[in-house]
C-alpha cells in the first residue's frame, strides 16, 4: 500500500487532484466542522470514513505536531499563531471532541491514538487522565517527550526563559512562551513514564535532532504498558512522513500491521447491532 503522501505536491496535499479527487480514489468520505471550546475559541475538527464495502475496524485519533492543524492557534483555528502557553487546555480541547467522535459509534469499535512530535505529549496526557473508555493503544511518531540538545536554548537562556517570556512585543512573547512550556512540559512527562499503561507503539527517527530519541527510549524502558513497542530508525529524522518514499512505506506499513494487529486483538462487547 503506497502512502497518499507520494501523490502530494509543493501546490497541494492532493497533488494535481481535487480533494474530492483525492478522497474518491482512496475510497474515503471526508467531513469537517467548527467546535467552540469552553474559551469560546473555534476549533477546527475533521474526519475521514472509509466508503464501502470496506469495514470499519476501528477509530484512530490524530493529535498532531507544532504548526499542524488544528489545535488552538493552529491551521485553521482561532487563538494566537502557534502559541499554547498552557498545554492543559488544549488536552481538554482533544478529550472532549475524542469523545464526543467516539460516542457516535459503537462502544464495541476499539479505539487508537496517533500522535506527531507534540502531540506525543498531548496525546500521552490525554491517555493520563483517564476519561471515557481507555483507548486500545497509541502510536507515538516522533514524540515531544524530550527536547534534543541540538534544538535547545544555548545555556544559560533555557534556564532564564521564565525572565524573556514577557517582553513588551506580543509575538516575541508568545514565542518564548511557548518555548518555556514546552519545556515545562517535558520535564512533567519524564516524571510521569511509569503512569503509561496503554499498550504502546514509539517509532522515531534515530537522526532526530527536534525530539530526542534517548528521551523516546527512556520513556519506552520506564512505561508500565504490558504491550509496548520501540522502534527506533538510524538515519532518519525528525518527520519520518517526510522520508525518502522507501522509509515512509517501512515506517507507515509498521504502524498499520500494529494497529491491525491490535484492532482485531481487542475485546468486543455485545451493542445490540454494531457499525
Amino acid at each position: 500500500m503506497t502512502h497518499p503522501i507520494a501523490e502530494a505536491s509543493e501546490e497541494s496535499p492532493f497533488g494535481a487532484l481535487t480533494a474530492q479527487e483525492f478522497y474518491s480514489r482512496h475510497s474515503v468520505s471526508h467531513g469537517s466542522e467548527y467546535v467552540t471550546n469552553p474559551r469560546g475559541l473555534k476549533l477546527f475538527t475533521q474526519w475521514w470514513t472509509p466508503l464501502p464495502p470496506a469495514e470499519v475496524v476501528g477509530i484512530l485519533a490524530i493529535v498532531h505536531g507544532f504548526t499542524g492543524r488544528d489545535q488552538l492557534g493552529h491551521g485553521f483555528s482561532e487563538g494566537l499563531v502557534a502559541h499554547i502557553p498552557d498545554i492543559s487546555p488544549v488536552v481538554d480541547d482533544c478529550i472532549s471532541f475524542f469523545e464526543s467522535f467516539r460516542a457516535r459509534h459503537a462502544p464495541s469499535l476499539p479505539s487508537f491514538l496517533y500522535a506527531e512530535s507534540l502531540g506525543g505529549a498531548i496525546a500521552i496526557f490525554i491517555t493520563l487522565r483517564r476519561v471515557g473508555k481507555p483507548w486500545d493503544g497509541l502510536i507515538l511518531n516522533g514524540a515531544m517527550v524530550g527536547i534534543s540538545a541540538k534544538f535547545k536554548p544555548p545555556w544559560p537562556l533555557e534556564h532564564l526563559l521564565f525572565l524573556v517570556a514577557a517582553p513588551e512585543e506580543a509575538d516575541c512573547q508568545a514565542t518564548r512562551c511557548h518555548a518555556l512550556e514546552l519545556l515545562r512540559v517535558c520535564k512533567e512527562l519524564q516524571g510521569k513514564f511509569e503512569e503509561v499503561e496503554v499498550p504502546l507503539l514509539i517509532v522515531h527517527g534515530g537522526d532526530d535532532v527536534v525530539c530526542d530519541p534517548a528521551c523516546a527510549e527512556e520513556l519506552y524502558k520506564r512505561a508500565s504498558s504490558k504491550d509496548k513497542t520501540l522502534r527506533i530508525h538510524p538515519g532518519m529524522w525528525h518527520q519520518l512522513i517526510g522520508e525518502p518514499p522507501e522509509n515512509v512505506e517501512l515506517v507507515f506499513g509498521q504502524m498499520v500491521d500494529w494497529l491491525r494487529t491490535r484492532a482485531e486483538r481487542a475485546p468486543r462487547a455485545s451493542d445490540n447491532g454494531g457499525a
